[in-house]
């Protein structure tokens, strides 16, 4: 069985936005990348307060429906 990375980025919802989940549980909605990285350094995915969240780590975030590019 694939091992999926703790982060998730859903496909674009009708309504706009795309939902975030880590570990299985949703963290909110973004509406760009700007939105993922703070919801992710909320969760502690950031090296530190103002360090940047590398948004196209396969590892860490798999990007669904598109990717950190596609918002609708």
């Amino acid at each position: 069985m694939a091992k999926h990375p703790p982060v998730i980025v859903h496909p674009p919802s009708p309504n706009g936005g795309r939902r975030v989940t880590v570990h299985g549980q949703i963290v909110g909605l973004a509406h760009g990348r700007g939105e993922v990285a703070a919801l992710l350094r909320a969760a502690g995915f950031a090296p530190g307060p103002d360090e940047a969240v590398e948004l196209d780590r396969p590892g860490l975030i798999e990007w669904r429906g598109g990717d950190l590019d596609t918002w609708g």
